[in-house]
């Protein structure tokens, strides 16, 4: 069995690799080039779960791509195996899958992400090798992570959650300001402490205080 990875956290690097895909070899840095992406794992191809959220993240890619934001999953099959069940997810789903599937029959990427399920011993392959967990990582285009989501192998993951939350990532990177609970474009920002609210109303306009560590502003797009 692999080694277990270092952890990754919030500004790691993270890591490159070669791999085959659905759509042809890659090597992941060269991939993600200038662009936000979100790399996403399944436990295993043509499980229920999976083919219901691949179809989902296919269905809203055209708002990814909008925002500059490329999608690639992986599941811990081979190629041939990732095509038939594309095949499937664009029947059940209605969609048109085109963003490609990692192949990671031996865990190389599983490990390397720390996606590997070690609380549940039953959550293997026919093999007995551990299969990958739901996991979703968001990294920008300095090859950095800036969000890490885990869910367990049987609960299903939320596509608008992770759209708001580039949404989010995009808005504090262009303005500097950060995303209150529940927050939704067009819905008003939050000032960061650092930030005069003299800066802030010279930069966004009208500034709403409701404690001095707690001030809003709303961003005009």
């Amino acid at each position: 069995m692999a080694e277990r990875a270092a952890p990754l956290r919030l500004g790691s690097t993270a890591p490159d690799f070669d791999a085959d895909t659905s759509n042809g070899p890659i090597n992941f840095h060269k991939f993600i080039g200038d662009k936000w992406t979100i790399l996403f794992s399944h436990p295993d191809d043509f499980t229920p779960i999976c083919t219901t959220e691949l179809g989902a993240f296919a269905k809203l890619e055209p708002e990814f791509t909008a925002r500059g934001v490329q999608l690639i999953g992986l599941s811990a099959n081979n190629t041939d195996s990732h095509h038939a069940w594309i095949k499937d997810i664009d029947e059940v789903s209605g969609s048109q899958l085109k963003f490609p599937i990692i192949s990671d029959p031996e865990r190389k990427v599983a490990y390397a992400y720390d996606m590997v399920d070690f609380q549940d011993t039953t959550n293997v392959d026919s093999k007995g090798m551990a299969l990958t967990i739901r996991s979703v990582f968001i990294i920008d285009p300095a090859k950095k992570i800036r969000l890490i989501m885990t869910y367990p192998a049987s609960t299903g993951r939320n596509t608008a959650e992770v759209l708001r939350v580039v949404d989010a990532l995009q808005r504090t990177e262009k303005y500097g300001v950060t995303c209150p609970i529940n927050w939704l474009p067009g819905d008003d920002n939050v000032l960061p402490p650092p930030m005069k609210t003299e800066d802030a109303e010279a930069k966004f306009g009208e500034v709403r205080t409701v404690k001095p560590y707690l001030r809003f502003v709303n961003i005009k797009e």
